[in-house]
């Protein structure tokens, strides 16, 4: 694991342990785009990114960052993290969301677009994907992670809510009913499709806490290791296609066609 995904969150390790799979896609597109271009740093949008959960990791790579989110607290308690981690100077706060992104962000002016639990909440996904589409470059990375419909089925069939778990099965939007918290849930062929719709080419799809919702927590921080092995595991289960099912989220990374 370069860059030691649990040094990245060093007091919060379950933060690493669920981030880690998609940090270590989206660290080695970055560097994978930034070698193809010839400039070694990228311009980047995250949308949704809230406090900089990314965004300021992203930023310590050498990259600038644009975090676009519609809560002014979070986008406070993202300038103080900048600080912190002295990188200030390439993260840059806006408020709004994708309805209004082409307002604050240009036409084809950014290199990668992370798009985190967005899709899930927005009025429209198509729109919304299409709006981030809009402000990318030629060859441009699109880093999406969506709650997986799959995924939701048998954490409510384990935890003992049989007819949510089947409720979630056949609904349209992924929910076991009003009560449920998430506006909506996809399937890995929804978010494919989708992608394809917006003028995205799929280069690849990951499960993401395929394990770690599932692992008692005391047993994770209480066992010597287990933390690291748990981490180990993760990443080496989250490329699986059979593994795609159970994943409490999917990841989704796309380039402009």
């Amino acid at each position: 694991m370069r860059q030691g995904v649990l040094t990245l969150y060093p007091t919060r390790p379950r933060s690493a342990l669920r981030t880690a799979v998609v940090w270590e896609v989206v660290r080695a597109a970055l560097e994978t785009r930034a070698t193809e271009l010839g400039r070694p740093v990228l311009d980047v949008v995250d949308t949704g990114g809230g406090t900089g959960n990314f965004a300021v990791p992203v930023a310590r790579l050498g990259h600038r960052v644009t975090v676009v989110d519609p809560s002014p607290d979070a986008l406070f308690a993202l300038e103080r993290r900048a600080a912190e981690a002295g990188v200030t100077d390439l993260v840059r706060a806006v408020q709004g969301d994708t309805q209004t992104l082409p307002e604050v962000i240009a036409p084809k002016s950014a290199d990668a677009v992370l798009c985190h639990g967005v899709l899930e909440v927005v009025d429209d996904p198509a729109e919304a994907l299409r709006n981030l589409t809009d402000t990318l470059r030629p060859g441009g990375l699109v880093s999406l992670l969506a709650a997986n419909r799959n995924g939701a089925v048998l954490a409510r069939a384990l935890a003992g809510h049989f007819a949510e778990a089947q409720a979630v099965l056949g609904a349209s939007d992924g929910r076991w009913g009003a009560g449920d918290p998430m506006p909506r849930r996809f399937s890995g062929e929804e978010l494919g499709l989708l992608a394809a719709e917006a003028g995205l080419r799929v280069e690849s799809m990951h499960g993401v806490r395929v394990f770690a919702d599932l692992v008692p927590g005391v047993l994770v921080d209480t066992e010597p290791g287990a933390m690291e092995a748990l981490l180990k595991l993760e990443l080496a289960a989250a490329e699986q296609p059979a593994f795609h099912a159970v994943a409490t989220q999917l990841h989704l990374l796309a380039t402009l066609a």
